[in-house]
């Protein structure tokens, strides 16, 4: 059998980074969450919110953990099918993920060990400071990790000498011109998705009439922050999108599935994109809206793919309907965050059990507007893997496709099995709800690892 080293390597490192980023974009949002409730129980005396802190506490601890061995793997992918990515890059490259090693992973390792061992045996500021030093680290890891993403969509502050690049301004490549959208645009959708999940978990309780008091200030806290950052998020996605017609336009095409430039865009709701003719089949379209939202005037017109060769034009279909996915997501969020809070002000939210319901179903509804966002941004600018630099084709290590194969299939086995684990035991810790994992007052807070094995052992007697 043929197999094509370039495809598989894409699929491989596709894969784990799907995997990957399920993780981080659920525990910077978590951590701020933790170091929120910390404060609230310091200011308020309220052992609501510390019973609340223990409980999702344990839950990041193995949130964390998964998406350090998912990370883990990534980092060692650039040296084993990425190697020539490393040769022409590297020097810039390398040093913006030491970074994230050096001022946020150490970060948030050293006080991770405090806040999940530390109850009882640290004061209590020192307890909820932890807390809020994992989140600044948890942010600070998103900033390099984006900087280093950013810079290879709108690469800036390096020469080219012997086709390698070096860095010749620090300040520009760290602050390259798409980064500061791309991090506020995803340190949002990492708050977002975090807070649905809490929204989720908070429903789930009371429509089982569980842990009420903790339900009720989980779905308040969730609604009060959803209702402000998902109608943000549409602005912050706006001016992305700006950003990236400007450095990107054929991504933005992509996105559009928009042919002709010599056109007002529209906006299609729903079209089949045929990258053979040129031309989209079934269209549903908004007339003119995508020029509207893109150039603010009906008739402005954009780039369309027909403008460059087939052969520098992305996987059109792909980004199409990722797209369209993380848009559908979005604005249902800001519907659902937004009646959540008109039935707040109603003082009828906890009665209205069909809206818990549907909320109580939504926890997993922010990872896939994240994951979709991310197939946009790396299949959009195919195929280029540094924009303007290296071609994807250009980048991969001289390894058989046979051998990348292998491996993938191994690495599909291994994080199904680890990985599923690791969700089942976030889904007994859930299950258990905060009392049950939270220690009396006055004793030793039990670390997440035997509250985990706890619960995976009350469900085997079961």
């Amino acid at each position: 059998m043929d197999f094509d080293p370039v495809v598989l390597a894409r699929l491989q490192f596709a894969f784990t980074i799907v995997f990957h980023i399920i993780f981080p974009s659920f525990t910077i949002g978590l951590s701020a969450y933790l170091a929120t409730l910390g404060a609230m129980w310091l200011r308020t005396g309220n052992d609501r919110y510390q019973h609340l802190m223990h409980f999702w506490t344990r839950i990041f601890a193995v949130s964390f953990a998964m998406g350090v061995v998912s990370g883990i793997v990534l980092s060692y992918q650039f040296g084993t099918n990425w190697s020539r990515f490393s040769v022409v890059v590297g020097n810039v490259v390398g040093p913006l993920i030491g970074y994230e090693v050096l001022s946020a992973f150490f970060l948030e390792a050293t006080f991770l060990g405090v806040l999940l061992f530390g109850f009882k045996r640290v004061p209590p500021w020192l307890y909820v400071l932890s807390a809020a030093i994992v989140a600044i680290g948890t942010a600070m890891s998103a900033f390099w990790i984006l900087s280093a993403n950013s810079w290879m969509q709108t690469p800036a502050g390096h020469q080219m000498s012997g086709g390698v690049a070096h860095s010749a301004d620090w300040l520009a490549i760290v602050f390259n011109p798409s980064f500061p959208y791309r991090f506020a645009h995803m340190l949002n959708a990492a708050y977002l998705t975090t807070g649905f999940v809490v929204f989720a978990v908070g429903a789930r309780y009371l429509l089982a009439g569980r842990h009420m008091d903790e339900g009720r200030t989980m779905l308040r806290m969730a609604i009060g922050l959803t209702a402000i950052l998902a109608p943000l998020q549409l602005f912050l996605g706006d001016q992305h999108g700006l950003n990236t017609l400007h450095y990107q336009p054929i991504k933005v095409a992509a996105m559009e599935a928009h042919w002709d430039g010599s056109k007002p865009g529209d906006f299609h709701i729903f079209a089949w994109p045929d990258e053979v003719a040129g031309v989209n089949r079934f269209e549903l379209s908004i007339p003119k809206a995508a020029s509207l939202v893109l150039t603010h005037r009906m008739n402005g017109l954009f780039p369309g793919l027909s403008s460059v060769p087939a052969s520098d034009r992305p996987p059109v279909k792909v980004v199409f309907f990722a797209f369209r996915i993380m848009l559908a997501i979005g604005f249902f969020m800001i519907a659902a965050a937004l009646f959540g809070a008109f039935l707040w002000w109603r003082g009828t939210l906890f009665e209205t059990r069909w809206y818990l319901r549907i909320m109580s179903h939504c926890w997993w509804i922010g990872f896939v507007a994240v994951i979709s966002g991310w197939v946009v941004t790396e299949s959009g600018r195919q195929p280029w893997l540094v924009q303007g630099i290296l071609r994807t084709a250009d980048a991969t290590s001289p390894v058989p496709g046979a051998t990348i194969a292998g491996t993938l299939a191994l690495f599909v086995l291994a994080y199904g099995v680890v990985f599923w684990f690791g969700i089942y035991y976030i889904n007994r810790l859930i299950a258990l709800g905060p009392h049950k994992v939270t220690a009396e007052p006055g004793a030793f807070s039990p670390s997440p690892i035997a509250a985990a094995q706890d619960a995976g052992r009350e469900a085997m007697q079961r």
